[in-house]
C-alpha cells in the first residue's frame, strides 16, 4: 500500500497484502529512510487490495470468503529483481506480476465496492514499495543502493489482512492459498 491516499492511515482502514520477508535486508534501511509506511507498522508487502473494506463491516462471514476466495489461489515463487516507479515512488516489480493481478481481481470480483486504490488507477501494478514521496534525485539514489541486494525471491503462500486503528497498522488474519 503506498502513502499517496491522504487518508490511508484513517481507523478503520483495511487491506490485503502480501508480506515479503525475504525482501526487508534489501529494502529495510531505504523503507525506514523513505516510505512513511513503516513508521505505522506496514511491513514490505506487495499490496493485493487497498482499501478494502471498513473494519467494522468485517465479520466472520467475510473473513470465511475471503479464505475461500483466496485459497482457490496456488502458493508461487516470486522473483523481485528490477525497480520500477511511479510519481514520486520507486517500487520492487513481482515477477510474476500476473499471480498478484490475479489475488486482486478474484477479491475485486467478490467485493465489486473495493476497486483497488478507490478505482484512481486504472491498471493492476503489483508492487513492493520502497520509497514514496521523493524527488527523483533521492529515488535515484536508492535505486543505485538496491541494485546489490537484488534479486530477492519469495514465496508468496499466504496473504493478510491489515487493519489500521488511526496510529498502527496490525494485522487481523491471514489467509493460506491453496
Amino acid at each position: 500500500m503506498t502513502g499517496n491516499d491522504s487518508d490511508i492511515d484513517q481507523p478503520e482502514r483495511s487491506g490485503l497484502v502480501v508480506r515479503v520477508p525475504e525482501a526487508e535486508t534489501a529494502v529495510r534501511a531505504w523503507r525506514d529512510r523513505l516510505d512513511p509506511a513503516v513508521r505505522s507498522g506496514m511491513p514490505a508487502h506487495v499490496t493485493v487490495l487497498f482499501p478494502f473494506l471498513p473494519e467494522s463491516r468485517i465479520d466472520a462471514d467475510t473473513l470465511a470468503s475471503l479464505g475461500e476466495v483466496i485459497g482457490r489461489h496456488k502458493a508461487f515463487e516470486a522473483r523481485f529483481e528490477r525497480c520500477g516507479r511511479f510519481p514520486e515512488v520507486l517500487y520492487l516489480a513481482p515477477d510474476p506480476a500476473s499471480s498478484f493481478r490475479a489475488l486482486t481481481e478474484s477479491v475485486v470480483e467478490r467485493w465489486p465496492e473495493t476497486p483497488p486504490f478507490g478505482g484512481r488507477f486504472a491498471e493492476i501494478v503489483p508492487h513492493l514499495t520502497v520509497a514514496q514521496g521523493q524527488e527523483d534525485s533521492v529515488l535515484d539514489e536508492a535505486e543505485a543502493g538496491l541494485r546489490d541486494g537484488l534479486p530477492v525471491v519469495a514465496r508468496v503462500a499466504s496473504v493478510d489482512l491489515m487493519v489500521h486503528d488511526g496510529a498502527r497498522w496490525r494485522q487481523r488474519a491471514s489467509f493460506a492459498l491453496g
